[in-house]
């Protein structure tokens, strides 16, 4: 049987990106495997995962009893800051890929920048090698603040995908206006919020109530619309099937700026140059 499948980003370096995927943390394998079994069932195509998640296992296993091909599916994973160097990166990718149980990994991300540490930029040019040889299909970074990603920038590299905290009332408009200059394409990890908030916010249940869907629907048809790839995690089936059903309605301009209008700035936002594993 046939699935309907999320629309496709193509990243600048013509890898191809869906538009929605399933994010895993904080998920053990056990309950990773089973999640991504049922996504990759429903329609989705795109899996997150970290070594930090400590579920690559699940992620590997849920695939192959999704009895996909591995080509079929685009994963993502992400590395810790003691690989923050030009060969400790190989070695990352290597743990990573033995633990997925695959030969290549679609998007490698560096995790978080630890800029007390200062090796991101090392890491990174370690990665262009696992790019060039085919090991990774793309690669990028996490929570990287604006003088992060200069700092890259000043280096020559721009990462094809930055993956940061974002939502309607953090839409961190000074990052994604650097994206949106630079090529990069915006990934929102907890893209409906924390603790569910967001979700009983009178915009977003009115226009839930209006469009007859989710408010956590809504909320993710905000984030594509103006262009953000997400990755909600969920392990069950009815919220995997409702978050991925999203692409057949669409908001108009006033309401994502009603939406956007809810931004309150980044004070409860994961500070990247303190925080970071």
């Amino acid at each position: 049987m046939s699935v309907e499948l999320a629309p496709i980003i193509e990243l600048r370096n013509g890898a191809k990106l869906p538009f929605l995927g399933l994010g895993t943390w904080p998920m053990d394998n056990s309950e990773t495997a089973d999640a991504v079994e049922a996504a990759l069932k429903i329609g989705y195509r795109m899996i997150d995962t970290a070594e930090n998640y400590g579920n690559e296992q699940g992620v590997g296993d849920g695939l192959r009893r999704s009895g996909l091909d591995r080509s079929d599916v685009f994963l993502t994973s992400k590395f810790n800051k003691e690989w923050h160097s030009y060969d400790g990166v190989e070695q990352a990718f290597d743990a990573s890929a033995r633990r997925l149980g695959v030969e290549y990994i679609d998007l490698l991300l560096i995790h978080w920048p630890n800029p007390a540490q200062d090796r991101y930029v090392d890491a990174f040019a370690g990665m262009t090698k696992l790019l060039s040889d085919g090991r990774v299909r793309a690669i990028g970074t996490s929570n990287f603040k604006p003088a992060h990603l200069q700092h890259l920038f000043d280096s020559g590299l721009v990462p094809e995908v930055n993956q940061i905290q974002l939502d309607p009332r953090h839409t961190r408009q000074d990052i994604v206006a650097i994206h949106q200059e630079r090529g990069i394409a915006t990934q929102a990890w907890s893209p409906i919020g924390r603790g569910g908030a967001l979700l009983k916010e009178p915009v977003i249940t009115e226009l839930a109530e209006k469009y007859q869907k989710t408010p956590a629907q809504i909320v993710l048809r905000w984030h594509t619309l103006l262009g953000h790839v997400v990755i909600p995690k969920s392990s069950n089936p009815q919220r995997l099937a409702e978050n991925f059903s999203i692409f057949d309605f669409v908001l108009t301009g006033d309401e994502l700026r009603r939406i956007s209008a809810m931004d309150t700035g980044d004070e409860e936002i994961l500070d990247a140059d303190r925080f970071g594993h």
